[in-house]
């Protein structure tokens, strides 16, 4: 492996990581990344879904007490239950649409053109449900309720589509239905533990006939890389999220969005 595999990986760890949990879309920009620096990584992009793998290992480490008590008393009657129940709720609208169009979707709508129109339009979407500015009702997962649950859920969905952003479709559904701000984040990074975990196993097998033992020391940097900085992401949008709210995200999404198709348009 030369220098310019390593520093490629590296780039796309920290990308992965930087923007995973951000409502601005890890898939699209790993996408426009690739395509700026020719990143040439393991066939059947195997890497891209490989280090998804170190950013939800950063989840789980952050919120590690919350799933050791759902783990504990999710079986009994009381708030862990409520919350089981609302991530499992919000997780089946994607599992059973990913596992039917994932094929299609990849082969159609996987490239920068996509990408940077679902940028823009996310980011609006964003800004615009922000200057609603409504009083939050729901301060807890626990009180989500099965209904918000799964609309939250089908939200997720939408985010098959590169360049819409997990995180920011389930924050943008939360937010819609009520959720305050730092719980509607703490559900959406919550929820890519099973939705993530799926998706990256499903991705795997699909790919299973493109895995090369000799790509492992790229995954393992890239990897790395994602693990670590999606760790310092996490912690910091549970910190700051409730005060600075989620429109800086959107003017981000609306400048990269249009500058990409410049980009492209030039090109």
């Amino acid at each position: 492996m030369d220098a310019a595999a390593i520093l490629s990986a590296l780039l796309m760890g920290i990308v992965e990581g930087l923007t995973e949990f951000l409502p601005i879309s890890s898939t699209g920009h790993l996408i426009l990344l690739g395509a700026l620096i020719g990143f040439e990584g393991p066939p059947g992009k195997t890497f891209e879904i490989s280090i998804q793998l170190g950013a939800i290992l950063a989840v789980v480490l952050v919120f590690r007490a919350t799933l050791v008590n759902l783990v504990l008393r999710a079986w009994r009657p009381g708030p862990e239950r409520f919350y089981a129940q609302n991530i499992l709720l919000a997780f089946l609208p994607a599992a059973i649409l990913g596992a039917s169009l994932h094929g299609p979707i990849t082969r159609a709508l996987f490239n920068p053109w996509v990408v940077s129109v679902a940028l823009i339009v996310g980011g609006v979407a964003i800004i615009a449900i922000e200057r609603m500015n409504r009083t939050p009702r729901i301060r807890s997962v626990p009180e989500i309720g099965p209904l918000a649950a799964l609309l939250i859920g089908f939200g997720q969905a939408l985010a098959m589509i590169p360049g819409t952003s997990r995180s920011g479709a389930t924050i943008i559904a939360a937010l819609l239905v009520g959720v305050e701000r730092r719980t509607a984040a703490e559900f959406s990074f919550v929820l890519a533990i099973p939705t993530m975990v799926a998706a990256t196993a499903y991705s795997l097998y699909k790919a299973r006939a493109d895995l090369d033992f000799s790509a492992f020391g790229q995954i393992g940097i890239g990897f790395v890389a994602a693990f670590l900085v999606a760790l310092l992401v996490v912690r910091w949008v549970m910190a700051v999220i409730g005060r600075i709210g989620f429109t800086p995200f959107g003017w981000y999404r609306i400048a990269l969005g249009g500058a990409m198709l410049a980009w492209l348009a030039l090109g």
